[in-house]
């Protein structure tokens, strides 16, 4: 039983492991189609994230079968809960990559208002915080995921920038409002992506030591 039961869970692991790769690859090309204004991106965005639907439901099935099949106690137990609660983060940070996405698709071929620096920032601590995460959640550690909720602090801190340069722009200029306000809400939507995976850390705290823990 015990093995079947280590099986079904490697399983689940790669299953976790899939679908994190994914969103992130998600992120990655929804800021790409927002620096290139590549309309072809954009809809790139929209395939993968009907992966990661698929996914999501398919790792949710296994982890009720698990729980109903094996009754699985104590670290076992925490560790398909949260999986089940890291599935439903990267769902919705998927969800962001598709905000982006249409948000980069009403922007179209319209000339920057300024140079684009922080927010693609912003989106590569993201997904290093996103990869981390799982890489911190199969090896089981802790510390790890602690450090990384670290990086939602650069991420608020490059958010705060974006918006105040913005709105100094807006105060100049009334006719930059439009963009200026798409451009927030990209600021926006990565900040939650940052918090989403904050999140994932939680769960890993509290699936290796058993103790809740909010950063």
């Amino acid at each position: 039983m015990r093995k079947h039961f280590d099986e079904q869970l490697k399983d689940l692991k790669e299953q976790l492991l899939k679908m994190g790769a994914i969103v992130e690859e998600e992120i990655e090309i929804a800021i790409k189609a927002l620096m290139t204004q590549d309309s072809d991106l954009v809809d790139k965005v929209f395939e993968l994230e009907g992966k990661t639907d698929e996914l999501e439901i398919i790792i949710e099935d296994k982890c009720l079968d698990l729980l109903a099949l094996q009754q699985p106690i104590a670290k076992d137990l925490r560790m398909v809960s949260t999986i089940l609660k890291i599935i439903t983060d990267l769902e919705r940070i998927g969800d962001h990559g598709v905000n982006i996405a249409k948000v980069t698709k009403k922007i179209g071929n319209e000339k920057f208002i300024k140079p684009l620096v922080d927010i693609p920032k912003m989106a590569d601590i993201a997904k290093k915080m996103i990869k981390e995460s799982l890489d911190s959640f199969i090896n089981e550690d802790a510390e790890t995921a602690k450090n990384i909720t670290k990086m939602d602090d650069e991420v608020d801190e490059l958010y705060e920038r974006v918006y105040l340069e913005l709105l100094e722009i807006l105060s100049n200029n009334k006719e930059t409002m439009p963009q200026i306000i798409n451009l927030l809400l990209i600021g926006r939507y990565i900040e939650r992506i940052a918090d989403h995976t904050t999140n994932i850390c939680e769960g890993i705290v509290y699936m290796t030591t058993g103790h809740r823990l909010e950063f």
